[in-house]
């Protein structure tokens, strides 16, 4: 008999009965071992080849989501929330010890009720999956999906995301919507909800205050501002990135400053930078990206060899992460670095065969300058791009493959270097280094 995680079993073995709540196992030892959780609450291992018996007590059957509308309040602002998974939306069933999702308006708000006060709730799924698995397309589903809440008259939009490529969809919405009349929020947890030092209900809480009591109408990133509890950013979306693995304070902007700080305990919210679009009757536009588009990421680093740049032709476009102020080894200066050469030829090549070349800062912060060293004026020679740019590697590699969908190259090699979403700053600001 086939049993899953959540049945009822009874366990017999050489020494003793044992009855509990089948466990998922780690995939290593699937063979090897089965878990159950007691009643005490402990889980337990038993050794596959000490098992003499195990008996079905009672299926697990899936509660089925309640889809009831949440009631609304007269007075309070329509906030639509869009699921793309994440582990903001996600919390342990204890039932089962698996992961599990709430994304219907009622178990949103039974999840977070503060959002109760705030606004009326409309929450729908769109997607449910991991954020390293998105590719051009979701982008373009989002933003569908967007454009259909904004039509239903909702003052604001949230979409929930894993943390991961987070700052890669803010950018890419950032340039899909054209003429953007609400404000978009993209919110991630580093933590689940389950757990005591999750910031997923702080995170979304800020979010739904600031879509509720500004006039703000761009895209922008919800996320903690410290380790503490005390208040979140508002983070411009094509100038933020995550910069830590598991703090909930990851998400920092890169050359700018935050749009704001919405603080939790209250509804205060305080401007940083009051240059923002404002809430309008504009149409939206949809720029969508080509999902059959190749463009790729290539880092610097020692001992790089020429097939490494060869691998990229035919794409239609290619990032350069540059060290320093933007060099990549192209200097033949002794009899080790003949490859340099090779390099060169091979990344002048690509651009001869129309892949449109772009160099970012493998530093994250700063602006590149490739006259300064020989190298990055040999680079600017053979056709490479981005020379001034503070874009990061992941706005630019989204610029990039956003202006290819929509523009013929000509026209990209002009756009790349302008600053159309808030990508590039005239001037960077000694503050804007980790402050």
């Amino acid at each position: 008999m086939e049993y899953s995680a959540g049945d009822r079993i009874r366990i017999t073995t050489e020494k003793e009965t044992l009855e509990g709540t089948l466990m998922p196992t780690p995939e290593l030892q699937e063979k090897k071992v089965v878990i159950i959780k007691l009643n005490n609450g402990y889980n337990i291992g038993i050794a596959n080849n000490k098992i003499k018996k195990i008996e079905l007590i009672k299926k697990y059957k899936v509660k089925k989501s309640n889809k009831e509308k949440a009631s609304t309040k007269k007075g309070l602002p329509t906030i639509s929330i869009l699921h793309t998974g994440g582990t903001i939306a996600s919390k342990v069933d204890y039932q089962t010890g698996g992961v599990i999702a709430r994304f219907t308006p009622k178990e949103i708000l039974g999840q977070f009720p503060e959002l109760v006060s705030i606004a009326n709730i409309k929450s729908r799924l769109v997607r449910n999956m991991f954020s390293e698995d998105m590719r051009f397309a979701h982008y373009n589903l989002i933003a569908e999906e967007i454009k259909k809440e904004i039509g239903g008259g909702t003052k604001g939009i949230i979409i929930t995301h894993g943390t991961d490529t987070l700052h890669y969809s803010s950018a890419a919405l950032a340039f899909i919507l054209e003429g953007l009349s609400i404000p978009i929020v993209l919110v991630g947890a580093q933590r689940s909800s389950d757990r005591g030092s999750s910031d997923a209900g702080m995170n979304l809480v800020c979010a739904a205050k600031f879509i509720a009591n500004t006039d703000f109408a761009e895209v922008a990133i919800c996320m903690h501002s410290s380790m503490s509890d005390d208040f979140c950013y508002i983070l411009p979306a094509t100038k933020s990135r995550k910069l830590h693995t598991s703090r909930r304070d990851a998400f920092q902007p890169i050359n700018d400053k935050p749009w704001a700080k919405v603080y939790y305990d209250d509804r205060q919210i305080s401007f940083i930078n009051n240059k923002y679009n404002k809430r309008n009757s504009k149409k939206l536009k949809l720029k969508l990206v080509n999902p059959d588009l190749k463009v790729g990421i290539l880092r610097a680093h020692p001992n790089m060899s020429a097939e490494e740049v060869k691998f990229y032709s035919g794409f239609d476009g290619l990032v350069l992460e540059g060290t320093g102020l933007g060099q990549f080894p192209v200097s033949e200066i002794d009899k080790y670095t003949k490859e340099h050469t090779e390099i060169l030829s091979a990344i002048k090549k690509l651009i001869d065969t129309g892949t449109i070349v772009v160099m970012a800062p493998q530093t994250i912060f700063g602006r590149i300058q490739m006259n300064v060293y020989a190298s990055g004026r040999e680079l600017l020679n053979v056709g490479v791009l981005g020379n001034y740019s503070d874009m990061t590697t992941e706005t630019t590699f989204i610029k990039l493959a956003w202006l290819l969908s929509n523009y013929p190259k000509e026209k990209v090699k002009m756009l790349i270097g302008k600053n159309l979403r808030g990508e590039i700053n005239s001037r960077i600001e000694p503050e804007m280094f980790l402050d």
